[in-house]
């Protein structure tokens, strides 16, 4: 059994393409030539190149001596915090530019949550000379002010979402609604692994770099290239499938998904979609989604803006689902409390989805040779505001 996607997009039960008819000539012309625009050498070179140059890969894989030695394992850092722009959702937006060049495409639109996927999308957006028009929700305009700064900077147009819980949920159908209305010229650069096929799968691809450089770097320090476990927070999971992904199919290698709880797993203000979600449809993919007993989605609630996602993504709900992947739902109390612990034991200062990551360390042990490594997916600058705000700092 394979926990790649099969060539219909499918992860088992999830995923797939349901879209409106409209949008099936946007999806189809991406399903067509995906695949064979990655595999071509000069693409390949492309990518490298800018990953290298631009974004400032390898990120390096750090031993975090001091947490390690605290909760008795052993604790790798992956460094995507050190990332061009602040976080991994660069290597997602590079592959996509270019991709984008390929088909053909002169104005891009992408949605945001946290902002730092609607920052890396205005960062190559600027670097390729490419009209930017990121939508986002009202209430993460006001509380991702920094980045809502950067993006304008990049000289990308912000469009608020106004509609709904006024985050993620409502960005994403702002600009699938774009897309719909502009076919002809527009990329729609989706952040994460989810959307209809061929995004997840895409998404994951770029992302993949992640755990291929891991592969080697572990290699270096331990003499091995499969960890004990790979950890990741999951909203929508771009971050986890990157890390993820070399080691899908390898049984040995745990994958662990830390999900926000926000406040209280039952208490109504939560998006742990794994433990709250059923099978639906959102966004043109069959995944686990939070909705109410008539299929009506749920609003979802974390302190983190990019974890505040009612689904998650198939290759995600098929982890879960097949067992494949241990799940586990952190509050935010927890989280902003294990945000300021790596900050004060390694000086990291990390974004606060990333710091539901190093919470796991309080609800489940690992054996003392084990070797641990955590997808650092963000810098904490961008969260700095609600850092203060709960610590009184």
């Amino acid at each position: 059994m394979s926990y790649h996607a099969n060539e219909k997009g499918y992860y088992g039960e999830f995923g797939g393409a349901f879209i409106p008819e409209m949008l099936f000539p946007n999806c189809e012309e991406l399903r067509q030539n995906y695949v064979q625009v990655m595999e071509t050498d000069e693409f390949r070179r492309e990518f490298q190149q800018l990953l290298k140059d631009y974004v400032g890969r390898p990120t390096p894989l750090y031993f975090a001596e001091r947490l390690s030695e605290k909760y008795q394992t052993k604790i790798y850092l992956k460094r995507e915090d050190l990332c061009h722009t602040g976080a991994h959702k660069v290597n997602n937006t590079i592959g996509q530019i270019l991709m984008a060049k390929k088909l053909g495409k002169n104005r891009i639109i992408a949605e945001t949550g946290a902002g730092q996927h609607g920052v890396a999308t205005a960062t190559v957006c600027a670097l390729m000379g490419i009209e930017c028009v990121v939508y986002m929700g009202e209430i993460d305009i006001a509380r991702q002010a920094p980045n809502v700064a950067r993006m304008k900077m990049l000289g990308a147009e912000v469009r608020p979402a106004k509609s709904g819980s006024r985050t993620l949920k409502d960005a994403t159908n702002e600009a699938i609604r774009d897309w719909i209305n502009n076919p002809v010229d527009t990329h729609y650069i989706i952040g994460s692994v989810v959307g209809p096929h061929p995004y997840p799968d895409m998404v994951a691809r770029f992302q993949s770099v992640i755990s291929e450089e891991v592969k080697w770097q572990l290699k270096e320090k331990e003499g091995r290239e499969h960890p004990d476990y790979v950890v990741a927070c999951v909203g929508g999971g771009s971050n986890a499938a990157g890390i993820y992904y070399h080691y899908l199919d390898t049984p040995e290698v745990g994958i662990i998904a830390v999900e926000a709880a926000g406040k209280g797993i039952n208490s109504g203000e939560s998006a742990a979609t794994s433990a709250l979600g059923k099978v639906g449809i959102i966004h043109g993919s069959k995944t686990l989604l939070m909705q109410t007993p008539d299929g009506q989605i749920t609003e979802p609630y974390s302190i983190s803006a990019g974890l505040d996602y009612p689904g998650v993504g198939p290759m995600h709900a098929h982890l879960f689902k097949s067992g494949r992947g241990e799940f586990i739902s952190i509050t935010d109390d927890d989280a902003m409390t294990a945000g300021l612990e790596l900050s004060q034991l390694e000086g990291i200062i990390p974004a606060i989805e990333t710091s539901h990551a190093f919470a796991i360390f309080n609800h489940r042990k690992f054996d003392k040779d084990a070797v641990v490594v955590i997808n650092l997916s963000g810098r904490g600058d961008k969260d700095l505001n609600t850092y203060i705000g709960y610590f009184k700092i």
